[in-house]
């Protein structure tokens, strides 16, 4: 994809945030001066995704902001200041530096926000779950009314306040070992070139879930908000980040109607025609739904699409889809898959419409009570390729022991094609250790 075509994609992202007020930014840097304290390590801010790492290397590559001038070299320290700059950087290749804390509820001043203060006047969660109660509403019909119609308007604005839209040929990257978004959703929509890369996403953090009776046999909490999502983007590297739920883990959230109150969405979700991702060398932790690749099997959209590679990450106590796969061909290795918690694990890769999922050399480490033929998931019939994983510290024939253990969901084998863009490979032997010791915001070097 060439510039011109960066250029027509970018003006999306522009056109999403022209509605964001422009705060004072932090002074861009001055070409030439020496990476120090408050700046993010020159190499690391201008590196490109290397040749041959994944399908975000494929065609023209993967080179985010990394020819940025000093006109479009921000460094900032406050949500308000971020959304600006991310707003101001236009189509020219632009490098952001995130130092500190960003807090996304907070006000353009920096002062901290509640839930409560992005509810629309008339909205009351105890009235909501009177009203929707389902021995008053039942399971046959989707909630409305009033309150769900209140409810709608408050979840708009939390949206308007917490979404930051990524615009083309943009590096976004954290300064030092502690650089974090706290409560933000960071939108890579509809735009090409993009990296992010040094960042803790914590807590993407949903105040207004919606009831939804007629989800499953009765009802779920559904949310809103990625930490991160690619949404029709090309060209995509994340990179050396951490994903967690941080202060509100589902495990401390409340019940209604007997379902969990469901306040977090995906960590890092890949959608609607996304292409030519790596995924490398991060952290997804105590998590449910993390990674979704393919939204919906009614997207046949997605077919040719959704090309991503998945590896050297760690995901540790994660309930499910890491990742689940609908259409895409998606390339996962060298990943360690940590369960401590039998209670909370689900599965980790799932098959789902049309997918063509490789897993080759992973290492999984499961706590007892953990049965290995639930690391596969059949959703929909598709086949998969498995090879050379490991099951705490031994080889292990996934797919074997998956359709052993659970015969009524057999899976096919082959999934049709051979990954060949890879760079380092790792004995699953040694994964548990490189991948520990390299995975990660704060580890970039």
């Amino acid at each position: 994809m060439g510039q011109a075509r960066r250029v027509r994609l970018a003006a999306t992202a522009v056109a999403c945030g022209a509605t964001l007020a422009l705060t004072t930014l932090a002074a861009p840097a001055q070409a030439g001066t020496p990476a120090g304290p408050g700046t993010a390590p020159r190499a690391a801010e201008r590196a490109a995704l290397p040749a041959g790492d994944g399908w975000g290397s494929a065609t023209t590559g993967t080179t985010g902001g990394g020819a940025a001038d000093a006109e479009h070299t921000y460094t900032v320290t406050t949500w308000a200041e971020f959304r600006a700059a991310l707003a101001k950087a236009g189509t020219a290749p632009s490098i952001i530096r995130v130092k500190g804390t960003l807090d996304a509820l907070a006000d353009d001043q920096g002062n901290a926000r509640t839930c409560e203060d992005h509810a629309v006047p008339g909205y009351s969660f105890d009235q909501y779950l009177a009203d929707y109660d389902p021995t008053v509403w039942g399971y046959d019909e989707p909630v409305s009314g009033e309150q769900e119609d209140l409810r709608a308007a408050s979840a708009k604005a939390q949206a308007a306040q917490i979404m930051a839209f990524v615009p083309a040929n943009t590096t976004v990257i954290g300064v030092g070992q502690d650089a974090r978004i706290l409560g933000g959703s960071l939108q890579i929509k509809s735009v090409d070139n993009v990296i992010v890369r040094n960042l803790t996403f914590e807590d993407a953090y949903d105040c207004f879930p919606q009831w939804d009776p007629t989800d499953g046999e009765f009802g779920e909490w559904n949310s809103e908000y990625d930490n991160v999502v690619v949404h029709g983007s090309t060209h995509v590297w994340v990179d050396h980040n951490t994903f967690t739920d941080g202060r509100h883990p589902d495990s401390e959230q409340p019940r209604y109607y007997g379902r969990l109150y469901q306040q977090h969405d995906g960590l890092l979700d890949i959608v609607r025609s996304a292409n030519l991702v790596t995924v490398s060398w991060n952290v997804f932790a105590d998590h449910d739904k993390t990674m979704l690749i393919g939204n919906s099997d009614s997207a046949v959209a997605d077919r040719g699409t959704l090309k991503v590679t998945v590896h050297h990450n760690l995901f540790r106590d994660v309930s499910e889809r890491a990742p689940r796969v609908r259409f895409g061909q998606v390339d996962t290795y060298n990943n360690h898959y940590l369960a401590r918690k039998a209670e909370v694990y689900g599965y980790s890769l799932g098959i789902g419409i049309e997918s063509q999922l490789v897993a080759e050399k992973n290492a999984f480490t499961l706590a007892p009570g953990v049965d290995p033929a639930r690391v596969l998931k059949k959703w929909k019939d598709s086949p998969v390729t498995t090879a050379d994983n490991y099951v705490n510290g031994r080889p292990m024939d996934l797919l074997a022991v998956h359709n052993a253990g659970v015969p009524d969901e057999i899976l096919r084998p082959d999934a049709g094609w051979t990954p060949t863009l890879r760079t380092t490979v790792d004995s699953p032997r040694a994964v548990p250790r490189v991948v520990g010791e390299g995975a990660g915001a704060g580890k970039l070097r």
